[in-house]
């Protein structure tokens, strides 16, 4: 990607700035007219603001290169200290059923503001009078900062490598990360995946979770430095988690519909490549971590998506049977909740004669196991989701994962 198309993504959030500034300086007088900006000129960030009228901003999110509509936005709002101002989205309604995550330190930490913030596409947020910047977002967000973070916590770990999967379009190194027994030839390998959908940000918390459970000082971590090697991709979309993109239904191809002819994104050439290579006739399983649609009865639960092939059906099975019986921490897995294959969504229709990682993976030389998640951002069974809940979920995919390779 040039210099100059990357500076075309973020013209809408330039513009956003102008409006909001504009629009409360006509409203409040001189004094005013440039201390509230409103943009999304950072790592993951999505705006588009419309127009402002009095104390309400009309915005939506900016969708690019998206076939039909989604809901991820992620923006900032400076100068706004000591005001009330209400946030109202055109179109379909994007906000989740928590309400916006909201930050107060430049993304470091989020919370969720509250469904009693939302009436409608509208919430409204009540600045201090010592406010700063307050960031929104549709979800908790996890980005290469946050991926540097975890590594700089584990480094000059011997079970942990980081080595690079890609270039991205953009010309972004993509990281590949491999954790546990990293000397010699293991026993098993395993592969997850996370963003194929850049804004599905829970799967790459749990994928976080997994490899602080392989490098724990635990008996699952010993078992795994001393059986497996994990080979984990973060971000499977680099370019759109860093721009901002929410990424389902990408033009020309989805990411997650990419692993059949010849791939058009690098970091899916690049892992139909590596993985067969990589395997060695030892990858046993792969899973790919993902996060389901905004709303909705069958969305806010963590469930596995059935495969059309039986056998893995029936693996599938066996180890969601494991997964609750062994998970712990916040959030609460079902095997009920799983999506066979035919059923609401998860037909053939949805990928047409595309291909999805979970489909193309399952079809690997020797692989038992593979299964995409489903990880809601924010709902789980009535649970309140986080990133610190989503890596415990992680953590108990990994004690999951050695009891279905020990055969239990």
């Amino acid at each position: 990607m040039t210099k100059s198309s990357l500076s075309r993504l973020f013209v809408p959030a330039l513009v956003a700035v102008a409006s909001v500034s504009a629009a409360l300086g006509a409203a409040q007088g001189p004094a005013a007219a440039t201390a509230v900006a409103i943009d999304a000129d950072y790592g993951g960030g999505n705006v588009i603001v419309k127009k402002i009228e009095g104390d309400v901003v009309q915005l939506r999110p900016d969708l690019r290169d998206t076939n039909g509509w989604w809901f991820y936005f992620n923006f900032r709002v400076r100068g706004a200290a000591g005001r009330t101002l209400t946030f109202r989205f055109s179109g379909n309604n994007p906000i989740g059923v928590r309400g916006p995550a909201v930050s107060v330190d430049g993304g470091k930490s989020w919370s969720w503001l509250g469904a009693e913030t939302v009436k409608g596409a509208a919430f409204t947020y009540a600045f201090g009078p010592g406010a700063g910047e307050v960031r929104f977002s549709f979800a908790i967000p996890y980005l290469e900062r946050d991926l540097k973070e975890f590594l700089d916590r584990h480094k000059g770990d011997k079970h942990l490598a980081v080595r690079e999967h890609c270039k991205s379009k953009a010309g972004r190194s993509v990281e590949r990360i491999h954790a546990g027994k990293l000397e010699g030839e293991p026993r098993f390998r395993v592969l997850t995946t996370s963003r194929h959908h850049a804004c599905e940000s829970m799967g790459t918390y749990a994928m976080e979770g997994l490899l602080e459970a392989v490098l724990a000082d635990s008996e699952d971590g010993r078992w795994f430095r001393e059986n497996v090697e994990l080979a984990a991709v973060p971000f499977m979309d680099k370019d759109g988690v860093e721009q901002g993109d929410q990424g389902k239904n990408r033009k020309p191809r989805d990411h997650n519909r990419d692993y059949a002819g010849t791939s058009v994104h690098p970091e899916v050439a690049a892992m139909r490549e590596f993985a067969p290579r990589w395997s060695g006739g030892r990858l046993a399983a792969a899973f790919d971590l993902h996060c389901p649609w905004i709303r909705g009865p069958h969305n806010e639960v963590i469930y596995i998506v059935g495969s059309r092939h039986a056998k893995i059906w029936e693996q599938q099975q066996a180890f969601a049977k494991l997964l609750e019986k062994l998970q712990s921490g916040p959030l609460a897995y079902k095997a009920a909740d799983n999506l066979p294959f035919g059923q609401a969504w998860n037909t053939g229709a949805n990928t047409g004669a595309n291909k999805s990682f979970a489909l193309w993976a399952s079809e690997l030389e020797g692989v038992r196991l593979a299964a995409s998640f489903e990880i809601p951002y924010a709902n789980a069974g009535g649970r309140v989701v986080t990133g610190d809940a989503a890596r415990q979920f992680g953590r108990s995919l990994a004690g999951a994962i050695r009891a279905y390779l020990e055969g239990r």
